[in-house]
């Protein structure tokens, strides 16, 4: 007997909103098991990112190999990879012992909430090539789609949704394209799979604490497919349903948080702390 087991590749926050910090409290409050790769160091905090330090991408895979010749992983949520050489190394694991990864989600994290460059262009082109493919979910915002690309970023659900059917011609077996960018009265996301489009409303909450959303949805969808993976009870419209119903509860209970020092400045983050979907898929 096990409980569900999610894996997190992905750089480090110590500010605690975004990256391994928020993946693990997401797999913790979801009921999910959490292990962590990490690929990049950090220094950042609510108002933006100073230095990043990235380890050799060797020991990056020496991670992962030591991992996954012991624990069994249901999911893998894969985030920030800094650079084309752990990026590759990322790759060249997974296309090795694709089983061994279970469902991947792939986050193809590229700017801070801050604005901060966090992924070089080679390596976006090793992310589009390589891991693209091999991933079951694709969660892209409506800037990181366009680079993708090499297009323009979306204006509209319209442009979203074939943005995203293009992102499935990469290789992806599903896409769903954050429309967070779009101010309005709600965020509208858009889910492209294999049977058609939905398009999945929800409120736009007005507060600066959105720092780490991206990752926190992310891991929310690695976590939900992990405990589906257990009991073989749901599916990948339920999987989305509950994930952004998660995101959207962390995100209007820290609407009042005040963590830093400077809240007027920065981005705080979200409140990880709670359990709203944790019970069901």
């Amino acid at each position: 007997m096990r409980p569900p087991i999610a894996l997190t590749i992905a750089g480090s926050d110590p500010s605690g909103g975004a990256g391994i910090q928020a993946d693990l409290k997401t797999f913790s409050a979801l009921g999910v098991y959490g292990t962590a790769v990490i690929t990049a160091l950090t220094a950042q905090n609510t108002d933006g990112v100073t230095g990043v330090h990235v380890p050799p991408a060797d020991f990056v895979k020496e991670q992962l190999t030591t991992l996954l010749d012991d624990v069994i992983i249901d999911s893998t949520k894969i985030g920030m990879l800094a650079n084309a050489d752990v990026a590759s190394a990322v790759a060249d694991v997974i296309e090795a012992r694709r089983e061994d990864f279970g469902t991947i989600v792939l986050d193809p994290v590229m700017v801070a909430t801050s604005g901060d460059l966090l992924l070089d262009e080679e390596a976006a082109r090793v992310l589009a090539t390589r891991l693209l493919p091999l991933a079951d979910v694709v969660t892209p915002n409506i800037p990181e789609a366009a680079f993708l690309l090499e297009q323009n970023p979306a204006t509209s659900a319209e442009e979203m949704h074939t943005q995203g059917e293009a992102l499935r011609g990469l290789g992806a077996r599903t896409v769903l394209v954050k429309g967070g960018h779009l101010r309005g009265s709600e965020v509208v996301d858009v889910f492209v799979h294999e049977h058609g489009t939905e398009l999945l409303r929800g409120v736009m909450f007005d507060t600066r604490n959105t720092h780490g959303t991206g990752c926190t949805l992310s891991s929310a969808i690695a976590a939900q497919f992990a405990r589906l993976a257990a009991t073989e009870h749901g599916d990948d419209l339920t999987v989305m349903a509950s994930a952004r119903e998660f995101l959207a509860s962390a995100i209007e209970h820290a609407i009042d948080w005040e963590i830093s020092k400077k809240p007027e400045t920065g981005h705080g983050p979200t409140n990880h702390l709670i359990t709203v979907g944790s019970d069901r898929l």
